[in-house]
């Protein structure tokens, strides 16, 4: 475990960034306590996927985004088989059912245009936080379930929310229990791939 960890911070710091190297190693942790394998295969193996699973999530592949590698690159730099990469990045990615644009994995600086981070179930019906009022604006941050008041400053901590974590809004009230994450859960199994290539 901790050679992974040393192998994700190192390429981190080489090739990518800080942000991407925070997630890989919480990524990391997590594939850890979900008790996947980590002692079967090379140590630099695991770091592989776990580096590419997150830039499958994050455009890594797409040369507009800085910084930006292909999936060959990545491999070469953990000095391993392209396909062994992607085959450990699939193991993880299908255990925590990880798609593309995943809020939970996503880049701070990607947050603000990801739909996925702002999409809230208002009476059953879901709407883009960034568009909505202020003070629905507010309420939602209040509750945790936005990061930031988009173009506003941060207020107080929003108050810690316990239980799935689904992004449901009861403002100005809520009748219908859909969890908002369904309509991100359902792009990613019949929606086309927008990261074709990503793995090749």
């Amino acid at each position: 475990m901790g050679q992974i960890i040393e192998l994700i911070n190192a390429f981190c710091l080489n090739h990518l960034d800080e942000d991407y190297r925070e997630l890989c190693e919480d990524l990391t942790w997590a594939v850890l306590e979900e008790g996947l394998p980590l002692q079967k295969g090379r140590p630099a193996s695991w770091a592989g996927g776990i580096v590419h699973a997150i830039g499958f999530i994050n455009f890594l592949h797409d040369p507009s985004q800085s910084p930006h590698m292909t999936s060959a690159q990545l491999a070469e730099g953990f000095g391993v088989s392209q396909q062994t990469m992607l085959t450990k990045s699939k193991i993880i990615r299908d255990e925590f059912d990880l798609m593309q644009m995943d809020p939970d994995w996503c880049l701070p600086s990607l947050i603000g245009d990801n739909p996925l981070v702002w999409m809230l179930e208002v009476d059953g019906l879901f709407i883009d936080a960034r568009t909505a009022p202020l003070e629905f604006q507010q309420e939602a941050y209040r509750l945790g379930l936005i990061p930031y008041i988009p173009g506003k400053n941060l207020p107080e901590e929003p108050e810690p929310q316990s239980g799935t974590g689904a992004r449901i809004i009861e403002f100005p009230s809520g009748r219908n229990n859909t969890p908002a994450s369904e309509p991100a859960q359902n792009a990613k199994d019949e929606g086309p791939n927008l990261f074709e290539g990503l793995e090749g």
